[in-house]
């Protein structure tokens, strides 16, 4: 058998056919994501106790017994993807497979202490999904965002206009900040001797309330739009700012900016670390900046780790006009506002806390 593309061998081809059509229907890894949330099958899982067979879990389901193959379909895929794992159930005379949680289906119990479910339902939104749609259109606007193109204002545009949508997004970003909880406790060499902090763009407080319970001694301002803040209630330690991170930001010891910056681009990036700068500098003291964010080492993170930073990046990239940044890219950005020393160390598997000094 011989080959018309520049003498490639057939095995070659294939191969490639074999990528190709992994990335084009790539589309049902979320999907299908999205639907074991929609069922609620990790929580029928948890609650029956243990493993659960493929006729218990189509009764529990309650759809039709002609859909029965097609939920054992689902079910495979999401197994061989590391979401579910296939046992063999031995009954007396049978033997029938059935499924049981993994630490990723663990993940989206909804009720427990960390549950990403809420992630999962508001990133799947179909608004969101169908803009990438026009990823050919929007390539050719100038500074133009994916959601401007497509729906004609900005994504914060967006959640203002859309209160439902606005709410669910709020909620689903306070579940990802509980997986904060997990490395805190190893972060003392980060909030040791502060005795103020501004978390900016904070949200509805998820993540300035466990740093609260983590470092009681500290004291916590949520810094964030007015509308996001406005009905959220101060407690001994945790006070609400609303306000315009642009124009200024109430002065401490400490910013926090946990998944800010990649929301936007350098030079948007240089002012708001400018306004940081006036908050944390005084005749009196100098303080820090502390960023949470991504940072792109390809040569030495793993590759899975890599092409989850890289996904995020072709993500903030459309949606926002940001991006993720490799350390060169962090150091340009802190020189030109006017932080001349920063630290890195690793927080998570693919997010490091970057500490930053006028």
């Amino acid at each position: 058998m011989s080959s018309s593309i520049n003498g490639r061998k057939p095995s070659e081809i294939f191969k490639a056919q074999t990528l190709l059509y992994k990335h084009m229907y790539a589309f049902i890894d979320s999907m299908s994501l999205k639907w074991t949330v929609e069922m609620n099958i990790p929580n029928i899982i948890h609650d029956h106790g243990q493993p659960i067979t493929l006729s218990n879990l189509v009764s529990v389901l309650q759809v039709p017994s002609s859909k029965s193959g097609n939920v054992r379909s689902l079910m495979r895929y999401l197994a061989h993807n590391g979401f579910f794992e296939i046992v063999t159930n031995r009954g007396l005379n049978n033997e029938e497979e059935a499924y049981a949680l993994t630490v990723a289906s663990e993940l989206l119990v909804k009720g427990s202490d960390i549950c990403l479910a809420p992630v999962v339902e508001g990133i799947l939104d179909p608004t969101l999904l169908c803009s990438f749609h026009e990823l050919k259109k929007w390539i050719y606007e100038d500074d133009l965002t994916l959601f401007d193109v497509t729906l004609g204002y900005a994504f914060w545009d967006f959640l203002d206009k859309n209160p439902n949508f606005n709410r669910s997004f709020n909620e689903a970003m306070a579940c990802d900040s509980k997986m904060i909880n997990l490395v805190l406790r190893d972060c003392n060499f980060v909030f040791e001797e502060l005795e103020s902090i501004v978390d900016v763009g904070g949200g509805t407080g998820t993540t300035a309330k466990i740093i609260c319970k983590t470092f009681p001694m500290l004291k916590c301002i949520v810094f964030d739009r007015p509308q996001v803040v406005e009905n959220l209630s101060d407690t001994k330690n945790l006070s609400y700012v609303g306000g315009d991170m642009f124009i200024s930001i109430p002065n401490s010891d400490t910013i926090l900016l946990k998944w800010i910056l990649h929301n936007w681009s350098d030079k948007d990036c240089i002012k708001i670390l400018k306004k940081c700068k006036e908050a944390v500098t005084s005749d009196a003291k100098r303080g820090k900046v502390i960023v949470i964010e991504m940072v792109i080492n390809q040569k030495k993170d793993e590759k899975n780790i890599t092409q989850m930073k890289l996904l995020m990046d072709v993500n903030m990239t459309c949606l926002f006009n940001g991006k993720e940044r490799t350390e060169e890219e962090w150091k340009k950005l802190f020189a030109e506002a006017g932080f001349p020393n920063y630290k890195i160390s690793p927080l998570t598997g693919y997010l490091s806390v970057i500490e930053i000094y006028p």
